[in-house]
């Protein structure tokens, strides 16, 4: 019903825009053939000009009329497709797209009274039109990126219960490359203990597509991986996964992007890579490590104890094996190079933590 309102609506839209354009081009006749217009009126009597205006209105009401249906199915579709985009972006980016445009069309209204004393109708119209859209795409381009030096309004700030909570776990979370392969981040929010938003920038997503589609075939299978678990992750979580398109053209690489976004977004990065968590630490960017948390949750071990290992290969040092545990906590076993492929029982002499992961140091017992 309500297409064939719409359908009715842009039929007689078009019987209008003709009746419009007769109009113009009758009276555009008159105008420039004034020396001639007694011969124009005998040639164009009443009834003639009735038929005119019946024509034209006529030929763009059936060219409405077929046009219809495609011009309603690509008017609901970019609805639709706005209404996704703005429902899954938070209030506060709502606020400052708007505040962007408004500011930027307000810039342009400015301008275009200059542009207005330009003597020539026909060259200002397009001028002012590329001008509006020109001003009002900057605005918003630089309200979001600008965002994070504004802070969010006072009134679309939620009040915290305590302040720590509100300095971490309730800000976004900015995953990057590494730890959306490593699919522990899943789980992790599985068990309820994220809060906030999770923030994938576009950057990191283009990455894992360009890892997708690497000629390597470990490559490929890690960026499918990655793929595979973002989208268990939206359909899966109660907690919003959300993509944000916000990029720096000025900044070549994808780590150095992240702690920018996280610095403009008052965000916290995940991440399991070793090195960006030492370089967010220098830029003051609060950093949950996903290595750090397993370690946190592995079972202690204390020098003394004894525990069964495998020796699977020698190390380093000369006469050394090495083992894993199930957790993949790797094992050096003194004077266990001559028990490779061999299960031993040692005793733990010493246990070194690090955020790059633990190492336990044992000998033979």
């Amino acid at each position: 019903m309500a297409r064939k309102i719409l359908r009715i609506i842009l039929t007689l839209a078009g019987a209008a825009i003709g009746y419009g354009l007769t109009y113009l081009l009758l009276t555009n006749i008159y105008t420039t053939i004034e020396a001639e217009t007694v011969l124009l009126n005998i040639a164009l009597y009443d009834w003639a000009r009735i038929l005119l205006y019946i024509l034209g209105s006529s030929i763009f009401a059936i060219i409405l009329l077929f046009l219809s249906p495609k011009l309603i199915d690509i008017t609901a579709g970019m609805i639709q497709r706005t209404e996704e985009m703005l429902t899954k972006m938070p209030l506060t980016d709502i606020f400052f797209v708007l505040l962007g445009l408004i500011v930027g069309l307000l810039v342009a209204l400015l301008l275009g009274t200059l542009i207005r004393l330009i003597p020539l109708p026909w060259l200002t119209a397009p001028i002012n039109v590329l001008l509006y859209v020109l001003c009002g795409y900057l605005g918003i381009s630089v309200s979001r990126k600008k965002r994070g030096e504004i802070g969010d309004p006072i009134w679309l700030r939620t009040a915290p219960r305590h302040k720590e909570h509100a300095n971490l776990y309730s800000r976004p979370k900015l995953l990057d490359t590494s730890v959306i392969i490593d699919g522990r981040i899943f789980d992790i929010c599985q068990t309820g203990i994220i809060e906030g938003k999770l923030i994938v920038p576009g950057f990191v997503l283009q990455e894992l597509r360009h890892i997708a589609d690497s000629a390597d075939a470990l490559k490929r299978g890690r960026g499918r991986r990655g793929l595979d678990i973002l989208q268990l992750m939206q359909k899966e979580l109660s907690i919003p996964v959300l993509v944000e398109e916000r990029d720096y053209d000025d900044i070549s690489e994808v780590d150095a992007k992240l702690l920018r976004l996280a610095q403009d977004m008052g965000g916290v990065v995940v991440t399991n890579d070793f090195n960006l968590n030492k370089v967010a630490g220098v830029q003051s960017v609060p950093v949950l490590n996903i290595n750090e948390l397993a370690n946190a949750l592995k079972p202690v071990v204390v020098p003394g104890e004894e525990m069964l290992v495998s020796v699977v290969k020698e190390g380093k040092e000369s006469g050394q094996g090495i083992g894993y545990l199930d957790d993949g906590t790797m094992i050096v076993v003194e004077n266990g190079r001559r028990s490779i492929n061999e299960v031993v029982e040692v005793v733990v002499t010493s246990v070194l933590q690090t955020a790059a992961g633990r190492m336990i140091f044992s000998k033979m017992k």
